[in-house]
């Protein structure tokens, strides 16, 4: 989702450009949903794998479409070696795993100048030694109602009550997951004040969703595992009202602009935060956070631990959102 701005400022400069985007099967639900991209070319490669072969069969594949320039967002040097065995003529990305010449568009990152990471992926879309447009626009993402209708049929959900979502899972690791028995307990509240709340995520959340509606008295439904990106943006758009851990998902309800309880913990909001005016960052200030790590180094994990479910609530209640 932090890709939309550079998107969409690709399509200023270039008016006529086709866009197409190089992307693991499961991001199709939200790649479909910008209107910027007008293809998809899947990527097969599962993460960390090499796959030298198939990679530049791939690449020779991608020649017949005659691309003229490639944008490498992530730094490693797999990532480039598509781009140039297609044969891409510009072939941009930042500074990073040796990828002179494999990129031949590369450009120091100046952390300073482009702190946030939406920034940097904006940055790639102008020419060489340009400046990216301030303010940057926010992300930004919509979905019909008869989108949003066919998912809620589908897992025969309905909005007779305002809905609460929670995503409580977060790829990266246990460090930035607000406890299971903290989210429990913030169910519980929603619910008193007539909310419905549902949880949504992937397969891998599913034992964390479990073990939320256990410890809140079965008040949730886990609709984690039976979704695909596609549903959980519609999901997201039958919100009243989000509470999420630095995720991508926190990143989609902010794309909404849906009222959102950002929760972070061992990561840091000066880099990845909910482009949002709704979005309201909960954190506190502790000298270890934010350590970026997957697993709290120092096994207390206080920087979600001293992050309480009231402190929470008394969040959600400054957004003056009722029943």
């Amino acid at each position: 989702m932090l890709m939309q701005p550079m998107l969409a400022r690709l399509k200023q400069r270039h008016a006529q450009c086709q866009i197409d985007v190089f992307a693991p099967p499961w991001t199709a639900g939200l790649l479909h949903a910008l209107p910027e991209v007008d293809n998809i070319v899947t990527n097969p490669f599962p993460h960390g794998a090499l796959q030298l072969k198939l990679r530049y069969q791939v690449g020779k594949q991608l020649r017949a479409a005659h691309y003229d320039q490639a944008i490498v967002l992530p730094n490693s040097l797999k990532s480039a070696l598509v781009t140039f065995f297609a044969g891409i003529r510009l072939r941009t990305g930042f500074i990073g795993e040796s990828r002179y010449g494999v990129l031949n568009d590369a450009r120091p990152l100046d952390k300073a100048i482009l702190p946030l990471m939406v920034e940097r992926f904006a940055y790639l879309a102008e020419a060489k030694n340009g400046h990216i447009p301030r303010p940057l626009p926010d992300p930004q993402l919509s979905l019909s109602n008869i989108q949003r209708d066919v998912t809620l049929n589908k897992l025969e959900l309905n909005l007779s009550k305002p809905v609460a979502v929670f995503c409580p899972g977060a790829e990266y690791g246990p460090a930035k997951r607000w406890p299971e028995n903290y989210y429990a307990q913030l169910a519980q509240r929603f619910v008193e004040k007539g909310f419905a709340v549902w949880l949504i995520g992937s397969g891998k959340d599913k034992p964390v969703a479990e073990q939320i509606v256990q410890l809140s008295g079965d008040v949730c439904v886990n609709l984690c595992g039976k979704t695909d990106l596609a549903d959980a943006i519609a999901l997201i758009s039958s919100a009243t009202v989000v509470v999420s851990n630095d995720s991508g998902l926190m990143h989609l309800a902010a794309a909404q602009n849906k009222p959102l309880l950002a929760l972070f913990g061992s990561s840091s909001p000066q880099f990845t935060p909910p482009l949002s005016p709704q979005a309201r960052v909960i954190k506190i200030d502790i000298s270890c956070s934010p350590c970026f790590k997957r697993v709290c180094p120092l096994g207390h994990f206080n920087c979600m631990m001293q992050l309480t479910p009231e402190s929470v609530w008394e969040a959600f209640e400054q957004l003056g959102i009722t029943a």
